[in-house]
């Protein structure tokens, strides 16, 4: 299928799918939204797809953030519809693992895409950061809430209060990311991660993932139970079965998915 706004490409098992608008950074339009819709619909059932990375065309950009002229059009309705927070979800519960290849500016929209993926990896000359107060409106693409959970609610605060830019290397330091690689080497690393991850039992990639994600909108022993509960499914298949017998054998384990 061909998107008027993104590439997506199929190697190895991993999805590359490209945010093609270098003219204007990668910014954030509503086409951009429905491509990522159509991309994740076919993605999600796609066997030929393990993992899905993220990232933004040419060098500069990964996504600058929002279409500042679409900006100047949207209302209350607009809100409450919530396109982008709706797609931002989409990607944080898609069943396969994502990553976010961060190059250059991830501002607005383009921070609060990356931070909807499971791992991020940065290009030293990736930039992050949430200016929607310049603009007098707040980040509402999940940057309020996904942001304090990863850096934690003080320093969330100071960051979407202030507006300020982060480098790749802050980022990694307090826990945006975590990874900065050469822009040349952005790609690769992410590929070769997910393929670290398709390497290993995919009911457990799968579950590992549900279980974290539920278990933070949860307390503590809600979680454990969830976690429980998991474990005990991957008891019963026979992935665990061929992962115990390999070890032991000595040898690369053949998973199935079952």
């Amino acid at each position: 299928m061909t998107y008027a706004t993104l590439t997506v490409e199929i190697e190895d098992s991993v999805a590359l799918v490209t945010i093609n608008r270098p003219e204007v950074r990668n910014a954030v339009s509503r086409q951009v939204l429905v491509d990522l819709q159509a991309a994740l619909s076919l993605l999600r059932h796609d066997e030929r797809v393990g993992a899905a990375v993220f990232t933004g065309a040419g060098e500069r950009a990964f996504v600058a953030g929002a279409d500042i002229a679409q900006l100047k059009t949207y209302t209350l309705h607009t809100a409450l519809e919530s396109e982008m927070q709706r797609v931002c979800d989409d990607i944080e519960t898609f069943e396969k693992p994502t990553l976010a290849a961060v190059n250059g500016f991830a501002l607005g929209g383009g921070c609060e895409l990356a931070m909807a993926c499971d791992i991020r990896i940065a290009s030293d000359n990736a930039r992050f950061g949430l200016p929607e107060t310049n603009l007098a409106v707040l980040p509402g693409a999940g940057g309020t809430q996904r942001l304090a959970r990863l850096v934690g609610t003080g320093r969330a605060i100071e960051l979407i209060l202030t507006g300020r830019t982060l480098d790749a290397a802050e980022a990694h330091r307090i826990g945006l990311v975590s990874e900065v690689v050469p822009l040349a080497d952005l790609l690769d690393t992410a590929r070769a991660i997910a393929q670290r991850i398709l390497a290993k039992g995919p009911l457990a990639v799968r579950l590992a993932k549900l279980v974290v994600r539920s278990g933070m909108d949860a307390d503590q022993r809600t979680g454990l139970v969830v976690e429980r509960l998991a474990q005990a499914l991957l008891y019963t298949s026979a992935d665990k079965q061929e992962g115990a017998t390999a070890f032991l054998e000595k040898r690369p384990p053949v998973f199935t998915g079952n």
